[in-house]
């Protein structure tokens, strides 16, 4: 069935134009100019609203296992959740853990995902113990599952952690077969010793969980891993989460330098506080426990992130979306703040939060849609097929409404989780209709997608390199 959106402002990489765009099945297979199009095929009315293509979050953790619980958005509920808020694609992260085989890790997370998914999906794969298998592995998924990233711990000791000389040979081995390898940049021994501490001198509350992962364990790890991707022949880097100023000055000094390094942010970087969220009274603060963690309000890293992302030197807007629900998981810490599941759920979210940006005169419309859409599908080997309006690609499409409003509150999100971490916001714009290959999934504000449409993504390799 073929369908005409007409009247919009189609928004890509290079800016707005007003067009109409034309879906057949489930690609898109032509952009007319106003007026242009031929007559007959359905029309969906796009009259001052932006035409973007749908959005895609390159980091998400459905039904992650964490500090003995699991994270509470199911591949149903989250990637529902997703589609509502304009997200079209989600890369997950399959894990192995220490001692367990890389393809059955990968054959755990595509059985969580079979008839769940209600967009694509992608996975990233957790690399917890490498050796002489496991590097083996890699080539593997490389070639031959779509897998095409690694990630990497600095952080977690005796859980993901690997240590330099591991993260040295993944590095190699990536190299070689075009990978991108994907790093949590903390130094994870010396916060086991500043967490220790703080415990013995009773720090118990969650505003601990912050001032015992300073940010000089994220930018000592942060240059230490691109020092190593430099051995490793200029292995392609990518730092995520990025939180912090002095993280962000490493990563900017390498690409100064022409290194294939590159780093994302997520929203609670960009607008939650060490002092007004994870110190909230009482345990409430515990809801923002996320690592890295939220930054002080009183230094200047939400300016220098919101930089980072005009320069180019933060290529990605993700969420690391990981929630947990107060009762019964993040109640897990009450008198020991290491005990708090670590994660906030955004994927709702995130293409609102990153417009407001538009709205506050901190990115252009066309950095929006790059950083929300088009970079990740460059940078984890979806592109053209996604992230971009243009014929051929998957007609993954989002009408935003400049003119509406949306309030983000427990009462009215999807993701399964019962508190927000953005209670309260207002948001001067509001997702108004969905497509998903073609088929509208959402429209003002009724859902009508359904589970198990999703289909998994095979991807290639990065066209994001220098």
């Amino acid at each position: 069935m073929s369908t005409l959106i007409r009247g919009g402002t189609v928004v890509g990489p290079t800016g707005p134009y007003p067009a109409d765009v034309l879906v057949d099945g489930e690609k898109i297979a032509a952009i007319f100019a106003p007026g242009q199009a031929p007559e007959g095929p359905e029309v969906i009315d796009a009259t001052g609203k932006y035409v973007i293509p749908g959005a895609i979050d390159a980091h998400t953790h459905m039904q992650m296992p964490f500090g003995g619980t699991e994270a509470s958005d199911t591949f149903d509920t989250g990637t529902r959740a997703a589609a509502i808020g304009g997200t079209t694609t989600i890369i997950d992260f399959a894990i192995q853990r220490y001692g367990e085989v890389v393809q059955d890790g990968l054959a755990a997370w595509h059985a969580k995902t079979a008839d769940q998914c209600h967009i694509d999906y992608g996975f990233h794969m957790i690399v917890g113990g490498v050796d002489d298998d496991s590097l083996k592995a890699m080539d593997q998924l490389v070639a031959s599952e779509g897998i095409t990233s690694f990630k990497l711990f600095m952080a977690y000791p005796g859980v993901f952690y690997s240590d330099d000389g591991q993260i040295l040979r993944a590095m190699q081995k990536a190299r070689d077969n075009g990978a991108m390898i994907m790093m949590h940049a903390e130094n994870g021994p010396a916060i086991d010793v500043l967490v220790k501490q703080a415990l013995e001198r009773g720090e118990t509350d969650p505003i601990y969980h912050g001032i015992t992962r300073p940010q000089e364990l994220e930018a000592e790890a942060t240059s230490r891993a691109i020092w190593l991707a430099s051995v490793a022949a200029d292995c392609p880097l990518y730092i995520v989460h990025l939180s912090a100023s002095k993280a962000l000055e490493q990563v900017k000094a390498a690409r100064d330098l022409g290194r294939n390094v590159f780093a994302e942010t997520c929203p609670q970087y960009l607008y939650l506080t060490l002092e007004d969220q994870l110190g909230a009274p009482g345990f409430e603060g515990a809801k923002w426990v996320c690592s890295t963690p939220l930054r002080s309000k009183h230094e200047s890293h939400r300016a220098d992130l919101w930089q980072g992302l005009r320069t180019n030197d933060l290529s990605v807007v993700s969420t690391d979306h990981c929630p947990f629900c107060m009762k019964d998981q993040k109640e897990m810490g009450i008198g020991d703040f290491s005990k708090i599941p670590n994660g906030i759920g955004s994927v709702e979210h995130r293409v609102d939060l990153l417009y407001q940006g538009v709205v506050d005169g901190k990115l252009s419309l066309a950095r929006w849609v790059e950083t929300i859409a088009t970079t990740p599908a460059r940078m984890f080997g979806m592109y053209p097929r996604k992230g971009i309006i243009a014929p051929g690609s998957d007609a993954d499409i989002v009408l935003y409404d400049p003119d509406g409003r949306t309030r983000i509150s427990v009462e009215t999100h999807h993701m399964n989780m019962d508190y927000s971490a953005w209670e309260g916001w207002e948001i001067a714009g509001r997702v108004d209709t969905v497509l998903s290959r073609g088929e509208v999934i959402a429209s003002g504000g009724e859902y009508t997608g359904r589970a198990g449409r999703g289909k998994y993504v095979s991807r290639g390799l990065s066209d994001y390199l220098v």
